[in-house]
């Protein structure tokens, strides 16, 4: 069996309204020549970074699919921007919207319309992603919105009803850090572990990927901090009304959605999509959380081959 194809490097991306470029960096794993459509992978966080994407490459190998992994802007390998931490007015979701028409760009993965490409977007990745599809961009085939909420108020719903399940210690740990502004404090860093433990990831140990998705976090707080807040319960930053649903009838595109039982994205922050969208299915996988791509690899990915390649 020969090698599979890898390249990567880095894109100039120059934002509306900046003065000076910035880089994108990537990665395609297989050959863009490839029959089949590639697949671009749009990573959560959003500074979840492209490694716990990882497990997408198996399709890979198993469907002859390019995968194309990135960074987003002011994240991991891409150009980090510390001096714009609390700027709600440059990061935007439009901001990675544009960053990504670049990397379609650059790549041409529509180069005189005859090509097109899927998307997966994980988490905050299908929020941007079911934004973006609502716009008929031209190329895109076929959308899949991974543990995606379809707004953020019904996301605070669900996750209030996660939290409930809590020991109450923790709750109480988790709602007075939360008030007295203390959320940088090993207390709450703790409290939270307890969450992510039932609900972001449930193997034990978490994969290496995994854990490195959630050292970006720490790392360089600069895009989620400004754009989500101090953790996935503690929503204040400019996300914090956001809400795709008025543009999901627009969605023409044959979309897939996925959730898992204890997903840390319920299915009530899920249902818009199924009830919104013209073309869609939706499966809910049993005994995983919001890591369900890892927890259950082998079905996961066996869900989204069959969706990408029908």
């Amino acid at each position: 069996m020969a090698a599979t194809t890898t390249s990567e490097g880095l894109i100039n991306f120059k934002p509306k309204g900046v003065d000076k470029p910035y880089y994108t960096w990537y990665r395609v794993v297989g050959s863009l020549d490839s029959p089949n459509p590639p697949l671009i992978l749009l990573h959560g966080g959003p500074s979840g970074c492209h490694e716990y994407m990882l497990s997408f490459v198996d399709l890979q190998k198993l469907h002859n699919i390019p995968v194309v992994l990135y960074d987003m802007l002011g994240n991991g390998k891409s150009t980090r921007l510390p001096e714009k931490n609390g700027d709600e007015s440059f990061w935007t979701v439009p901001l990675f919207i544009d960053e990504l028409e670049n990397l379609i760009t650059h790549l041409k993965l529509r180069e005189q319309g005859t090509k097109q490409f899927d998307i997966l977007g994980h988490s905050f990745g299908g929020m941007m992603a079911a934004e973006y599809a609502a716009n008929h961009p031209t190329g895109l085939r076929k959308l899949i919105l991974a543990s995606a909420p379809s707004s953020a108020e019904l996301h605070k719903e669900g996750l209030s009803s996660l939290k409930a399940t809590l020991p109450e210690d923790v709750q109480k740990t988790i709602d007075r850090c939360e008030r007295d502004g203390q959320t940088d404090s090993k207390e709450y860093e703790g409290a939270m572990m307890e969450f992510y433990k039932r609900y972001l990831c449930r193997m034990d140990p978490w994969p290496e990927e995994v854990e490195t998705a959630i050292w970006h976090f720490s790392d360089d707080p600069t895009v989620y901090g400004t754009m989500w807040g101090s953790s996935e319960l503690d929503i204040k930053g400019s996300l914090r009304n956001w809400s795709s649903i008025p543009g999901l009838s627009s969605i023409k595109s044959k979309t897939f959605v996925i959730n898992a039982q204890y997903d840390e994205v319920q299915d009530i922050a899920v249902k818009p999509f199924f009830e919104c969208i013209a073309k869609v299915k939706w499966v809910t996988l049993e005994n995983a959380s919001h890591m369900a791509h890892w927890e259950k690899r082998e079905q996961y990915m066996q869900l989204v081959g069959e969706f990408l390649t029908a």
